[in-house]
């Protein structure tokens, strides 16, 4: 586009959750459905309800951002999927993002924080974790991990967020930054988006080939449902062009 700031789609579906955000100059426009079951079907639509609002086409777009985990090993295939067959028919990159890094760029944006640790309920009685600052920028302090909620260690006086918070209130009591962690926030497009912008700013794109999920459980190989998953969501991404 001849747009100074580059034009992004962004996918996430990889919670109960899911969103599509198009960042566009400096207006960003979304959705959002619950209803895990739903994803699939639920993302295209949103997608081509963005685009008319904003009146532009999948060709007006210059990358594709997708949430690409951890999380719900259907939801990252889903967004991956999707975003690899819209990338795909549009013959554009695309901009994977780290779910955990897209919420804690909403937990600066929502209460100023600078010290966050992101707690995301993996199931199994396990979390995903990690921990970031804030300063002109978003900065990884403990990478993504995957651990029991004992596990949760931050460095220092962090601000808490995650629905991992809600899921294992008792075992992460003992935290200092339990009490006032805000469990509502979880992965969103809007974050990936703004996220992808400036990765995208920086080269760090990917062929819609070479999008992978990002998965912190041990996986040696898909399933064959799995790809069947993939495949499923990059045809439907593929054919709505």
């Amino acid at each position: 586009m001849s747009t100074l700031l580059p034009t992004l789609l962004a996918i996430e579906t990889s919670s109960e959750l899911a969103s599509c955000a198009l960042l566009c100059g400096d207006v960003v426009l979304s959705r959002a459905s619950s209803g895990v079951r739903t994803h699939s079907q639920s993302i295209l639509p949103m997608v081509q309800e963005l685009l008319a609002e904003a009146g532009v086409t999948l060709a007006d777009v210059d990358a594709i951002a997708y949430g690409s985990g951890p999380g719900s090993f259907t939801g990252v295939r889903t967004a991956c999927g999707i975003a690899q067959g819209l990338a795909y028919g549009a013959k554009l990159p695309v901009v994977p993002v780290v779910t955990l890094d897209a919420m804690a760029l909403a937990c600066h944006q929502q209460h100023g924080a600078q010290r966050i640790v992101t707690v995301l309920d993996a199931r199994m009685g396990e979390v995903y974790w990690a921990q970031y600052d804030y300063q002109n920028g978003l900065q990884a302090v403990l990478p993504p991990a995957l651990s029991a909620p004992a596990g949760v260690a931050p460095q220092g006086d962090v601000v808490g967020c995650g629905n991992g918070f809600g899921a294992y209130a008792e075992a992460l009591a003992a935290l200092p930054c339990a009490a006032t962690a805000d469990a509502a926030i979880m992965p969103h497009a809007v974050q990936v988006a703004q996220l992808a912008r400036i990765a995208f700013a920086a080269g760090q794109c990917v062929t819609a080939a070479e999008a992978q999920p990002l998965y912190l459980r041990n996986k040696i190989a898909y399933t064959s449902a799995e790809r069947l998953d993939m495949q499923q969501a990059k045809a439907a991404a593929e054919s709505a062009q």
